[in-house]
């Protein structure tokens, strides 16, 4: 199988790369033309493709010349959208880093170009293969918990600027952490309750941590209602400090008729402080998540195992997040359609 990734701008490529470089039979091949405009210090194009070990081009239509079977972008957020329709123009399935797009216009462009096309849209949304996720799915769908009734969520994580500025820029991130952190939890939950679907979002969002160092939003607190009664929030700060010794991470505590269920998906590490480096250090031990992800994208889910986010999936979370930024803009709730 033939796999290309497109684009080396977000942080995950790296992971994406070195992962499908090593998987058996599966063929890499890389493409990042826009390394030239990445600021002074970013690695990127012919270079970081050396230090990772894998074959690059230095144009995305050489990448498609080469007849891949499938395609990871991992360009900036608001050019998800070019990348998308040139893999539908070429008749390639294509695997989406997250957020789907910056607009929901993009978004529905994407998908309906991959529908036209008849090729599949995912979204990289792997906390859906997260062990912990996978026993409070089996809670809820069995009546374990019975009638959801809130939902607390948490997706935590350090200032992205220093290992991609862009992540930063309001335009090519299509905002801060509200974009960034708010869909992966809005996913989770769309999954879990399995055809109820949000209905009115309010949020609120700030920039006190790094006030004058950023332009964009660095904190907030989204308040999602479903049209099952659920009520669930979603803290999407970037608020870890540098020395934390995890990139992030992301909780949910769920409160039912019958019970109450905590996960954490990424608990399976151990983590602590190196004083003698000052600097955090982290062991995972449990499941590759992205590796999870990816080789469902390539080879399908197990019988009765979570599928790939959907194009249409990633479109529900997208107009999440932007209902919560238009929301913390006027002030109360918006209404989804």
């Amino acid at each position: 199988m033939k796999v290309g990734v497109l684009s080396f701008a977000h942080v995950h490529a790296a992971g994406y790369a070195r992962l499908l470089r090593d998987m058996p039979g599966v063929e890499l091949l890389t493409s990042d033309p826009d390394a030239d405009a990445a600021p002074p210090g970013e690695v990127r194009g012919q270079a970081f493709a050396e230090q990772l070990g894998v074959g690059h081009v230095p144009t995305y239509r050489a990448l498609f010349d080469w007849g891949p079977d499938a395609v990871i972008v991992a360009s900036e957020n608001s050019r998800h959208r070019e990348l998308v329709e040139l893999a539908a123009k070429y008749g390639v399935d294509v695997l989406c880093e997250k957020p789907l797009a910056t607009t929901a216009e993009d978004g529905e462009a994407m998908v309906a170009a991959c529908r036209e096309a008849g090729v599949r849209l995912g979204v990289a949304y792997p906390v859906r293969f997260s062990p912990a996720y996978a026993a409070l799915r089996e809670a809820v769908r069995s009546g374990g918990t019975g009638r959801v009734l809130t939902v607390a969520g948490a997706n935590n994580g350090g200032l992205p600027a220093g290992a991609r500025a862009w992540f930063v820029d309001p335009v090519l991130a299509g905002g801060g952490a509200m974009m960034d952190h708010t869909v992966h939890i809005a996913d989770l939950l769309d999954e879990l309750f399995a055809g109820a679907r949000a209905v009115e979002v309010y949020a609120q969002s700030n920039n006190l941590m790094y006030e004058g160092e950023v332009e964009v939003d660095t904190a907030g607190l989204v308040t999602v209602r479903y049209d099952n009664g659920a009520v669930a929030t979603i803290d999407c700060s970037w608020s870890h400090p540098d020395h934390h010794p995890t990139w992030g991470g992301l909780e949910l505590q769920l409160v039912g008729e019958k019970a109450t269920v905590e996960m954490d998906a990424f608990g399976q590490v151990v983590s602590g402080f190196d004083e003698r480096n000052r600097s955090g250090v982290l062991l995972p031990w449990g499941t590759d998540l992205d590796g999870a992800m990816v080789r469902t994208f390539l080879h399908g889910a197990a019988d009765g195992g979570v599928q790939v986010a959907d194009g249409e999936a990633g479109l529900r979370s997208l107009r999440v997040a932007l209902a919560g930024y238009e929301s913390a803009r006027q002030g109360r709730p918006v209404p989804l359609d």
